[in-house]
C-alpha cells in the first residue's frame, strides 16, 4: 500500500496504476523528504514531479506544505491516478491553505519543451529503464526551469550509474536505500 507519510495527508492510501510504474516506498519518500526538510526545500515550494505514476513524491511534498504540484505523467491511466489521488489529498487540505495541485498528462520532454515558470523542487523519478543519455537530456532540458536555490531528487535503481550532472546542476549526495539509489543535485552556482 501507498500512502501520505506526513503532514495534512498523513495517513491516506492513495491508489497506484495497475501497471507501468514503481512506487518509492515509504521508508526512501521519508529519507528523500527528511533530507528535503534539513534543507528547508518544501515549505511554500514550488513542485516538480516528473514521471509521477501515482503522484505519491509530488502528494507527499503538498502534504507537507508546497505551495504548488505539477504531476507530470505521459500514461493516461496513471494520469487518472494521480488525479483521482490529487483530489484526495486536496479534500484534506486545511480550509484557505488548500496547495494548488495540476496533473499534466504529457510525456516529460514535452513538458519541458513548453514549460514556463521557475521550479524550487523537482522530483525525477523514471522508469529504471530509462537510459542515462535520456535521463541527461531530461536534466539539462530542466535547468533553464530551475529557480536558483533549486533541489533536483533523482531516484535510480542502485545498478544504474551516477547521474551526470549538466552544465547548471550539480550533485550534492547520493544514499542508496536496499535497491534504490536517491541523488540529490542542486542549481549550480551562477546557473
Amino acid at each position: 500500500m501507498t500512502r501520505i507519510i506526513a503532514g495534512f495527508a498523513g495517513s491516506l492510501a492513495l491508489a497506484v496504476p495497475r501497471s507501468g510504474t514503481r512506487p518509492t516506498s515509504d521508508r526512501v519518500r521519508e529519507a528523500v523528504f527528511s533530507a528535503l526538510e534539513a534543507r528547508d526545500a518544501v515549505d511554500g515550494a514550488r513542485v516538480l514531479d516528473l514521471f509521477a505514476g501515482s503522484g505519491a513524491l509530488g502528494l507527499e511534498a503538498a502534504s507537507r506544505g508546497a505551495a504548488e504540484v505539477v504531476l507530470v505523467e505521459r500514461d493516461a491511466g496513471a494520469a487518472g491516478v494521480c488525479r483521482r489521488n490529487a483530489a484526495l489529498v486536496e479534500a484534506r487540505a486545511p480550509r484557505g491553505a488548500a496547495p494548488r495541485i495540476h496533473v499534466v498528462a504529457r510525456s516529460v520532454s514535452a513538458y519541458l519543451e513548453s514549460a514556463v515558470g521557475e521550479w524550487d523542487l523537482v522530483l525525477v523519478d523514471p522508469p529504471y529503464e530509462l537510459g542515462e543519455a535520456e535521463l541527461g537530456a531530461v536534466l539539462a532540458a530542466l535547468v533553464p526551469h530551475l529557480a536558483p536555490a533549486a533541489t533536483v531528487v533523482v531516484e535510480r535503481s542502485t545498478r544504474s550509474p551516477e547521474p551526470a550532472p549538466p552544465d547548471g546542476l550539480e550533485l550534492d549526495r547520493s544514499r542508496t536505500y536496499g535497491e534504490t539509489a536517491v541523488h540529490l543535485l542542486s542549481a549550480a552556482s551562477g546557473a
